[in-house]
């Protein structure tokens, strides 16, 4: 036997800051995942064992510390060239039955191991990676926004972002306000408060790459008691705006292995129509047409009807959702990536989607279904 069909090596993959690698030794086909941050790699294999206990997820054989961070095999699921993912079952013209099954299979899975496990927590205990490490001193709204101004949209909107809060917005012929600088602070106030938050195991980061199908969860350094609030924000915003538009255009690597991704973003990525700016009114007007594919539709429903409504409903009784919600929200449109590196005309519609999060009518119901099939009222 050659040492060619003892060891097989697959390409490598950038993630972030991580690289992957799929292995066959002796046959047994294995991932190596490479992470240079050591507190990340040390989540990682807390939030793995954490898991596994409620939920699928590849065996993790070995980790240790190599030169310059930590090597992770682990068990590969079977995948290939755009099959292995729900991202795979999104990138469609329609919903399948496929993606159907998947849908309920995911949420009752969520459904079941959240209201098992839920209880109001302090921020302290909770996973913080995501939300209340990046709106703290020195995280990434600092590193972002702190000490810069950009113009809204060059070349559509040539006013500074400083100065939008002097504005009054009518976006698709509704009327609101945003203060860039006051949706910062607000945004840092939050995450400094010291109030418990309602939280649950789950995985943390639940995106389109970071589910399996057939369904397991993949990415484990945010695993454990995550803000529900926030988990039910990350998926939805992911399943609109971030999976369908954003990540394939501004971080293509991630799909590599999934060109149809690419094909898709047409029917997922918002087209600015038209922007004005009247400066003797203080008025800006932006005018934008949503876009979602079908199949990312019916997902962003099945969750909001099958998980998040009967959570909350077991949970926050008498809260709005909207409430709830709107911090998350506002973190991840803000929070992934820096809006002043984005094309004009996204990072518009951005700014024009922060603006609705942030309005009293905020209503997450049609916010995350805009087009023809809205989600079930509450």
């Amino acid at each position: 036997m050659t040492a060619r069909l003892l060891l097989r090596i697959g390409p490598v993959r950038r993630f972030t800051r991580n690289l992957l690698c799929p292995v066959d030794l002796l046959g047994r086909p294995l991932l190596l995942k490479y992470t240079r941050d050591p507190a990340e790699a040390r989540a990682e294999i807390r939030g793995h064992a954490r898991l596994a206990q409620h939920y699928r997820v590849p065996v993790l054989h070995s980790h240790r510390r190599v030169p310059g961070g930590y090597l992770l095999t682990y068990e590969r699921l079977p995948s290939g060239t755009d099959r292995g993912l729900l991202l795979d079952l999104l990138n469609a013209d329609e919903p399948t039955n496929a993606l159907r099954t998947y849908l309920d299979q995911l949420t009752t899975a969520y459904r079941d191991v959240i209201l098992a496990t839920a209880q109001p927590t302090d921020p302290d205990h909770v996973v913080r990676k995501l939300y209340w490490d990046r709106a703290a001193p020195g995280g990434r709204l600092d590193t972002y926004y702190a000490g810069r101004d950009f113009l809204v949209a060059d070349g559509l909107i040539d006013i500074p972002i400083s100065r939008l809060g002097s504005y009054t917005l009518t976006i698709n012929g509704r009327r609101h306000h945003l203060d860039w600088s006051a949706t910062l602070r607000w945004l840092r106030a939050h995450f400094a408060a010291r109030e418990p938050v309602w939280a649950a195991l789950t995985q943390g980061d639940p995106t389109d790459v970071n589910l399996a199908e057939p369904l397991a969860w993949f990415d484990y350094d945010t695993a454990g008691m995550n803000s529900l609030a926030g988990e039910f924000a990350n998926f939805l915003w992911y399943a609109s705006a971030l999976g369908g538009w954003l990540v394939p255009i501004y971080n293509p690597a991630a799909f590599a292995d999934h060109p149809a991704a690419f094909a898709h973003v047409p029917a997922n990525r918002p087209e600015a129509q038209r922007a004005a700016v009247d400066h003797t009114t203080g008025t800006v007007r932006i005018d934008y047409a949503p876009r979602l594919s079908a199949p990312r539709r019916a997902a962003v429903t099945a969750y909001w009807s099958r998980l998040v409504r009967p959570v909350a409903d077991r949970l926050w009784p008498s809260a709005g959702l909207a409430n709830l919600l709107r911090p998350y929200l506002a973190m991840r449109i803000l929070g992934v990536y820096n809006l002043a590196d984005l094309a004009p005309e996204d990072r518009l519609v951005l700014l024009a989607r922060l603006a609705e999060a942030m309005s009293p009518t905020f209503d997450p119901t049609t916010y995350f279904c805009p087009l023809e099939s809205p989600c079930p009222a509450p």
